[in-house]
């Protein structure tokens, strides 16, 4: 399983091609795809969503919440940001989520680097 992260779905649902995107895509194919309950909450935000694309979105596995979560997020941001980087509460969410559940993200996002870095998550493509 891979979590996909808000970034490469804007980008996959605009048509874009590129590595994030086609990997996206391979793991979307192979039911090999999952969110993070905060990626679904960003993405059923958009204004004007089409209705296939919402359809599309809510039939994909969500990653559950696991006890600790919250606190464990609350950790994970703390220590990246002791270490001068940004780190987006959002952001710190999905990082918990993938790292609860042993589950690599792809993303487009580079501010994800830090959490890999410094806190465990790994990254694709």
């Amino acid at each position: 399983m891979t979590a996909l992260d808000t970034s490469t779905l804007v980008a996959y649902l605009a048509g874009d091609s590129a590595p994030d995107t086609d990997a996206a895509d391979t793991a979307i194919a192979h039911k090999a795809a999952v969110l993070p309950p905060v990626v679904l909450a960003e993405l059923l935000s958009v204004p004007g969503l089409e209705r296939s694309v919402r359809d599309t979105l809510l039939e994909l596995p969500l990653l559950d919440v696991l006890d600790g979560y919250w606190a464990r997020a609350g950790l994970l941001r703390a220590r990246v940001r002791a270490r001068g980087f940004k780190a987006r509460l959002a952001d710190s969410l999905i990082a918990q989520s993938c790292l609860d559940h042993h589950v690599g993200l792809i993303t487009r996002d580079r501010d994800f680097r830090h959490f890999a870095k410094h806190g465990g998550l790994t990254l694709s493509p």
